[in-house]
């Protein structure tokens, strides 16, 4: 499984990669987490408001901080 946070750094792009770890710690997942910062690649994903979440090359959450348990749900 390919995680990937879309976004340029800012304080929600790093909180939703902190609860994505979270996330995947509690499920015990076998996953790469990946950081996307460059525009044109974010873009590419539809993707218009950051943070953005991604799983396996679907976007599951854009334009918000989510919450570690809404994320396992993407997850599982």
């Amino acid at each position: 499984m390919i995680i990937k946070v879309l976004g340029p750094g800012c304080a929600n792009c790093k909180k939703l990669q902190k609860n994505v770890e979270v996330a995947v710690k509690e499920l015990k997942l076998d996953a790469s987490i990946e950081k996307v910062t460059d525009f044109k690649e974010i873009t590419k994903y539809g993707v218009m408001s950051t943070p953005a979440l991604v799983v396996d090359d679907e976007v599951k959450v854009a334009g918000k901080v989510a919450k570690p348990d809404e994320i396992k749900e993407h997850l599982q």
